[in-house]
């Protein structure tokens, strides 16, 4: 597996890569989001450990930028924990969000649940599946509201998916957490809570579909 390491300290990036190194994969750097950015068109990695804060360009624009050429899955690291900062980073596509100071071993295994959950074109069917002016091509990884195709990030649209093969079934946020983001102590029950907020933005009045269980988690209901 290939990482790539964008952080302007350079003392976090050699932590990381002797993590990364000592399990077997292979690690590149960057020391600003420019830099990452070039990085990625001449180059495919398997996933990126992106700083937010970084001279030159910062994280969330510089994964914005790679985003509209490559769609490698994003771990932001942030000394930065306010829940703003991480609704912003799901926004512009990162998988997972990971507040300084950290232990190496936790990122490491975000990364192996990011890695094993970044799988295209996860349900099997082709079926369009129609919820009043929702409609939703699982195997074509396409969502409409009112005839209108949504841009919905990588992590929504899993959400979005394993909410619907769901129907009518209450789920905790521990179970999405294990079976969408594929970690559980790992997981931050907030987590699933901010993707609920984003997608439900999206899908306007067909928020509705998406029912939270006081005290247990969420269920789609159609």
């Amino acid at each position: 597996m290939k990482v790539l390491i964008v952080d302007d300290e350079e003392m976090i990036r050699n932590v990381l890569r002797e993590y990364i190194e000592f399990e077997g994969n292979e690690a590149f750097e960057a020391a600003d989001g420019i830099q990452a950015v070039k990085m990625c068109r001449d180059n495919d990695y398997d996933i990126i450990l992106m700083d937010v804060m970084m001279p030159a360009l910062d994280g969330f624009s510089a994964v914005k930028e790679i985003h509209k050429f490559k769609d490698i899955p994003v771990i932001m690291l942030s000394a930065r924990g306010e829940e703003y900062d991480k609704l912003f980073g799901f926004e512009v596509g990162a998988d997972d969000y990971v507040t300084k100071p950290f232990s190496p071993k936790e990122v490491m295994a975000r990364i192996a649940a990011v890695t094993k959950r970044h799988k295209p074109g996860m349900p099997a069917s082709r079926e369009l599946l129609k919820f009043e002016g929702l409609e939703i091509d699982m195997q074509g990884r396409n969502v409409y509201v009112d005839g209108e195709k949504l841009d919905l990030t990588p992590k929504e649209y899993e959400l979005l998916f394993y909410l619907v093969k769901n129907n009518g079934i209450a789920l905790s946020r521990e179970k999405l957490l294990s079976d969408v983001w594929g970690f559980d102590f790992y997981g931050d029950d907030r987590t699933v809570d901010t993707h609920i907020k984003m997608l439900r933005s999206s899908l306007k009045e067909y928020r509705k579909f998406i029912v939270t269980l006081r005290g247990l988690g969420y269920k789609f209901e159609a």
